[in-house]
């Protein structure tokens, strides 16, 4: 059996995934229920799937919280607790991750074969780049989409899609949390 791989990204309105601006973590609209849901998903088993930048991004960000500071949030503390690859060909081993390990090689051959392997669900929060690839070659399943209530045309960074190529998408799901921000998940097809 194939386990699904699912590629679950925030953005904002007009697709950008952060910003050098002032709003804030999740663009300052986030609530009770989005952060009571994001903890649920993050508590089911699953293997999580980095590359090197977002590893990186998500180890310093974690690295510079404080006991004291609302950072992180629980399902972001599960999230790190989950097991992970980290596909990479500048990472060495070991990590400053509890259950991770650095794969090298081609991203779309090590996330096939861990397809084929795993027993569990994978899923990568981030990843713009090795996702592209992944979505290109044919191996996300689901493209989980958290959208929320703001357009970055100034301060908005890392396009999601930019760059990728061209896809339909099945809506297979949607809900709204904290009446404002929209999960969207969707099955996505190459648009050949």
């Amino acid at each position: 059996m194939t386990a699904i791989y699912t590629f679950d990204v925030f953005t904002s309105l007009d697709g950008f995934g952060a910003h050098s601006g002032n709003w804030g973590g999740y663009w300052g609209k986030q609530g009770p229920e989005l952060l009571d849901h994001r903890l649920a998903l993050y508590k089911q088993e699953q293997r999580m799937v980095f590359g090197a930048n977002t590893y990186r991004a998500h180890a310093q960000m974690l690295a510079s919280s404080t006991e004291e500071s609302d950072m992180p949030d629980p399902w972001v503390t599960r999230m790190r607790n989950l097991p992970a690859t980290v596909v990479s060909t500048t990472l060495k081993g070991p990590l400053d991750w509890p259950d991770a390990t650095v794969v090298s090689g081609d991203a779309v051959d090590v996330v096939a074969r861990l397809k084929e392997e795993s027993e569990v669900p994978l899923r990568s929060h981030g990843s713009l780049s090795l996702n592209r690839a992944l979505m290109a070659a044919g191996l996300v399943d689901r493209v989980q989409v958290t959208l929320f209530p703001v357009i970055t045309g100034q301060t908005g960074l890392n396009p999601i899609f930019q760059g990728g190529a061209d896809f339909d998408l099945e809506l297979i799901e949607s809900r709204t949390l904290d009446g404002h921000t929209q999960e969207l998940i969707y099955r996505p097809t190459l648009h050949v």
